[in-house]
């Protein structure tokens, strides 16, 4: 590319804005001659004669990338940044831009004066702040067609919500969080600021950067939580269902808004009736059941009267089941709807298209024994019919259940017998019989036999075992089967971190203290890899007692990370590894002092 920048010079003044648009970036991406000048010089031009703010947004940029690209021409660069961001003549939005970028190509730089002046620009911006319906995108066209299910229409909705910008500042603002990294109340001082906008489409955008904020870095988030849960019913129902969200993203620190969001749901019931849930104005709809889904999380029962009318009216019904498994004690009115349903439910749909398999999870976590028949019979019509994702939660439910379901001993010893005549099986039924093997021990199978359906397993499918059915292994206790045990201290020192954690634990479950080296290497190792073992590590060293105090060290550093670091970067898992930590350097804190 540039070896042929001539080429590229050309487009950045091509009449046509789009493709100047699209030309500015290469000046400061391929144009090197001359040590970098030419294209300064290029890019100055641009900035003095481009009349739209796209046009003018994309120069400051190319300007700071050539700034990071060539050094002879760095310090020039952040001066003209430096210089236009102070310009008063300047517009808001590309002074902004300036500002932002200048921090960008000198990081060791920033100094804490950047923070008053980018936020009194987005006050300068939000002065201008468009009418209220003017930064809507139109809503896209619903597909009606029989065979699209409501969740996969949903998922594309969301989508394309998702990819959405509302603001001209939200590029510039996301470049500004980069380069301000863990510099955390500065970061949480911006997406403050546009909350505040009066501009709702600054607000929309605000509240999505205030989620990722909160989900990637540790703080107390209480003031920023309260800001976005202040945007219920501000601006409408779209920027109320985005911070509703929100909260259910990050449930696990958003308890101090748990009252907006419930006086929320509660004034919406009051203004448009009982059936809110289902209204035929899809935002008011989706509004409410964003809302309540998010209260639901809190086991909050002021939201059960909006789920029991979408279990009742089977309106989006697909958006409450999950949402009903975090109100046991609502299990009564809840449990004979979802029975309905499950009866109902197409056993052959994925888990993206139909609502068998959240129902059989939401069932098992009320916990409520008059749902077993249902959930044996749904286990017993897939094993007929070779559904094997529906076999996977049908048997899942019923272990939670415990011998409560004993029930559905019969078909799950079938499943777990070896395969007739197959060497191998597939992937997913494969999958349903590691299932069954962990139901027939929650069922009340003995634990021989347990142990001699693990060996089969284990012949079948490989070291892959460790990972699903090691830890089972180790809450059996010894003895274990000789042949298994080779295989756990095999396994750690395989390529698979996950593998070897698992094997790991296994090993201590299973002997205790004199594993104690390996368990610990092999853990802090895999955990050093692959932070997402990070839970499953902690877990095991919390068993281990004293034994896991060489890995203090390695706890302490993870709690004073400022940056979330865990499994899936779900702030659920991080909180709960944050608290088992905690707990284990607190154990180790009360040894020393006596």
């Amino acid at each position: 590319m540039r070896r042929h920048a001539d080429t590229l010079v050309a487009p950045a003044t091509d009449p046509d804005p789009d493709v100047r648009r699209a030309a500015i970036p290469a000046l400061g991406q391929f144009v090197d001659d001359d040590g970098g000048r030419r294209a300064a010089t290029l890019l100055q031009e641009r900035l003095a004669a481009e009349e739209g703010l796209p046009e003018r947004l994309a120069a400051v940029e190319a300007t700071a990338t050539l700034a990071l690209r060539l050094p002879t021409v760095a310090e020039q660069a952040r001066t003209r940044l430096a210089a236009l961001a102070a310009d008063p003549h300047r517009d808001s939005p590309t002074r902004l831009a300036a500002l932002t970028q200048r921090a960008r190509c000198a990081l060791e730089r920033i100094e804490p004066e950047i923070l008053p002046a980018a936020v009194a620009l987005l006050g300068d911006i939000g002065k201008d702040a468009p009418s209220r319906r003017s930064w809507r995108h139109p809503a896209p066209a619903t597909n009606t067609a029989q065979d699209v299910p409501p969740r996969g229409i949903a998922g594309f909705d969301h989508l394309d919500r998702d990819n959405r910008i509302h603001a001209v500042t939200t590029g510039t603002l996301r470049t500004l969080h980069e380069a301000l990294d863990e510099r955390i109340a500065w970061r949480t001082e911006l997406p403050a600021a546009q909350l505040r906008s009066p501009d709702p489409g600054t607000r929309l955008d605000a509240v999505r950067m205030s989620g990722e904020l909160m989900r990637t870095w540790r703080s107390d988030h209480t003031d920023l939580l309260l800001l976005v849960a202040d945007q219920f019913d501000r601006f409408g129902n779209e920027l109320t269902a985005e911070a509703a969200d929100v909260m259910d993203n990050c449930h696990a620190i958003a308890e101090p808004a748990r009252e907006a969001l419930a006086a929320y749901v509660t004034a919406r019931r009051a203004e448009y009736g009982p059936d809110v849930w289902a209204h035929p104005d899809a935002e008011v709809g989706r509004a409410q059941q964003t809302a309540v889904c998010a209260l639901a999380r809190f086991g909050d029962a002021r939201a059960l009267p909006c789920l029991l009318v979408a279990c009742d009216a089977g309106v989006d019904a697909w958006r409450a089941f999950p949402a009903a498994a975090w109100l046991p004690e609502a299990s009564r009115m809840l449990v004979p709807a979802l029975v309905r349903h499950l009866r109902e439910a197409d056993l052959a749909a994925t888990w993206f298209e139909g609502s068998v398999h959240p129902l059989l999870d939401t069932l098992s976590r009320l916990g409520d024994t008059s749902a077993v028949p249902v959930i044996v019979d749904t286990l017993a019509v897939a094993v007929r019919d070779r559904h094997w994702g529906t076999v996977k939660s049908a048997l899942k439910a019923s272990a939670r259940f415990g011998v409560a379901a004993a029930a559905a001993l019969p078909l799950v010893r079938r499943l777990t017998s070896a395969p007739e005549a197959k060497a191998r099986i597939a992937v997913h039924e494969g999958r349903a019989r590691v299932a069954a093997v962990e139901a027939l021990y929650a069922l009340g199978g003995s634990a021989d036999e347990v142990r001699a359906a693990i060996v089969e397993v284990a012949q079948f499918q490989g070291p892959s075992w460790v990972r699903d059915l090691g830890d089972l292994l180790g809450r059996i206790g010894p003895p274990a089967p000789p042949v298994l045990v080779a295989q756990l201290r095999t396994a750690l020192t395989d390529d698979d971190e996950w593998r070897r954690v698992h094997a790991a634990t296994a090993l201590w479950d299973l002997y205790g203290e004199p594993e104690a080296p390996v368990v610990l290497n092999t853990l802090t190792r895999a955990w050093e890899r692959n932070s997402a073992t990070a839970n499953h590590a902690l877990a095991c060293l919390d068993r281990m007692g004293t034994a896991a105090e060489p890995a203090m060290p390695l706890l302490a550093a993870a709690l004073a990370n400022s940056r979330r670091d865990c499994r899936w970067n779900d702030i659920d898992s991080d909180e709960q590894l944050q608290r088992t930590a905690r707990h284990i350097l607190a154990k180790f804190g009360e040894a020393r002092a006596e």
